[in-house]
């Protein structure tokens, strides 16, 4: 969205080159050069901190484990332009809180976009004062294709428990979100706690 809604060039650090990534802002930037415009360009930097000293805006898409938690500390803050923005597109303890908090206080042209917190559903004190940032309560996902996929799931689990049907075998649920209701599988398409129900599972073919 950045590089074709905005024209930004785009750095990003990974333990793993993203070639499909590169190769489509490359076709891109050559589509942007043929119309006389200026080509967007794509970079794989050798480090996170090369990444916050150069970057504009920084969006984090991390998974959180133990490497990963605190990842934004005040000392990463702190490498980022002063006037630099931070979206956490991650979980919320990659971002230290307590740190962004005095980050965003002593740095007024710094700015965040907050979809998720260290500790839901509360925030660190004053995060909610800081007029620098923009801040939601979860909900990333309200789509109407998000919203409406997570409501016909639930009522198929419920019908397919009426009904004494089998819980869905298979990790993929998209056979329960295509196509008509009639030809949803026979099947509760998620219980997370079926084996220790005892109930029987559905083997997708």
């Amino acid at each position: 969205m950045m590089a074709e809604g905005h024209k930004c060039d785009i750095l990003y650090f990974d333990p793993y080159p993203n070639a499909a990534l590169e190769s489509y802002i490359a076709a891109y930037g050559a589509l942007l050069s043929s119309r006389g415009e200026r080509p967007v360009r794509c970079e794989r930097v050798s480090s996170l901190e090369q990444l916050l000293r150069r970057s504009d805006v920084v969006s984090l898409h991390t998974a959180l484990d133990a490497s990963t938690r605190h990842l934004m500390n005040a000392e990463r803050l702190g490498q980022m332009k002063p006037d630099g923005l931070l979206i956490n597109c991650a979980r919320g303890p990659v971002v230290d809180e307590k740190a962004l908090v005095a980050h965003l206080r002593s740095h007024p042209d710094f700015r965040c976009g907050l979809d998720v917190f260290e500790d839901e559903p509360a925030m660190a004190p004053g995060l909610a004062q800081c007029a620098n940032a923009v801040i939601v309560p979860h909900i990333a996902s309200a789509s109407m294709f998000t919203r409406g996929g997570m409501a016909t799931l639930a009522a198929a689990n419920v019908a397919a428990r009426l009904a004494g049907q089998p819980v869905w075998g298979g990790s993929d649920v998209a056979p329960f979100l295509e196509g008509p209701m009639g030809a949803l599988p026979r099947a509760s398409p998620s219980i997370v706690n079926a084996k220790e129900l005892g109930l029987p599972t559905h083997k997708p073919e």
